[in-house]
């Protein structure tokens, strides 16, 4: 499929449902394709379009990789569940928190996501299921930022030369490689896909594990889980672009009942963006970031540092690893 931009003014909603249904149903003819859930806007889209062109010949999952936020996975299963689309939920937290076992670099961070994704589980599921297609949420701006070294995106294969029928055994499918962010909510929209999903912010895709400075175990995603929980909650108001939590891998100094707490540090962003492509930090009123300092320290064991980002995309980018 095209990866020319088709930008919002130029977008027909119901025209480029239409056009992507009938593309992937040429594409798949009367075989299966498999497709991978994760509950954001880019995946929730593909998965309608993919289950309103091919029904019962399409196998979606969310696969639970331990990385997600809190009861994110049930959720998102419950709620296409009531739009009439069957989701498998496959537990692969074992499998994913192994690949990151010792891992620190970012690129090998998501290098390793990347692996255990598509070759481990979706391999074993390709095979049990028999499919040769995957429907993929790719948006244009993944492609950009992969392509020109700025961070490699974890859904990006074709355009970096691989050959998934050789390397994994199926062939990928991207409908939205035309559209950045703003456009694919409108068309989440016109699916009839509720508010909550079609205006959700951004979450990346290798989840909690690009919030954690440093080595992904599952003490340091919990901490920052239980983090992204209460700046959720705090900034569910803003309107901001995106807020998120960041846990820091070194300890800082900190104090507690008089004594040394040698402890973690959280660090909060808040992004005004149109598309993600460049941003500048939300000037969030100072009693609001003491309530998230307080709130933080408090209810998050081991956390004794909490600071603000006030740096803007571009030098900076808007995930930390």
């Amino acid at each position: 499929m095209s990866t020319q931009e088709v930008t919002l003014n130029e977008l027909d909603p119901q025209a480029f449902i239409e056009r992507k249904i009938a593309a992937i149903v040429e594409a798949v003819g009367d075989g299966k394709a498999i497709n991978a859930l994760s509950g954001g806007v880019d995946s929730s889209v593909v998965t309608m379009l993919g289950h309103r062109a091919l029904g019962d010949q399409l196998l979606t999952v969310f696969i639970d990789n331990g990385i997600m936020r809190q009861d994110e996975p049930q959720q998102v299963v419950s709620r296409f569940d009531a739009l009439g689309v069957p989701v498998e939920l496959v537990d692969a937290r074992d499998v994913f928190f192994e690949a990151l076992s010792g891992v620190t670099d970012p690129e090998k961070k998501r290098e390793a996501i990347t692996q255990a994704f598509y070759k481990t589980v979706f391999g074993k599921l390709v095979r049990e299921s028999g499919a040769r297609h995957l429907l993929h949420g790719t948006i244009l701006t993944d492609v950009d930022e992969t392509v020109a070294g700025i961070k490699r995106q974890h859904n990006i294969l074709t355009q970096l030369g691989i050959d998934t029928e050789e390397v994994y055994g199926y062939s990928v499918i991207e409908p939205l490689a035309e559209l950045r962010k703003p456009a694919v909510r409108v068309v989440a929209k016109a699916l009839g896909l509720p508010e909550e999903v079609y205006d959700r912010m951004p979450f990346p895709g290798p989840a909690l594990a690009a919030r954690v400075i440093g080595e992904a175990t599952p003490e340091r995603i919990q901490t920052v889980r239980q983090a992204t929980a209460i700046v959720e909650r705090e900034l569910a108001q803003t309107d901001a672009f995106q807020y998120l939590a960041i846990l820091h891998e070194d300890r800082v100094t900190g104090m507690r009942d008089g004594r040394r707490d040698f402890g973690q540090q959280i660090e909060v962003r808040c992004w005004e963006s149109e598309d993600a492509r460049t941003g500048w930090p939300t000037r969030l009123p100072f009693d609001l970031l003491e309530r998230l300092a307080d709130r933080i320290t408090g209810e998050v064991p081991g956390v004794v540092s909490v600071t603000y980002s006030i740096t803007k995309k571009p030098p900076s980018t808007i995930e930390a690893v």
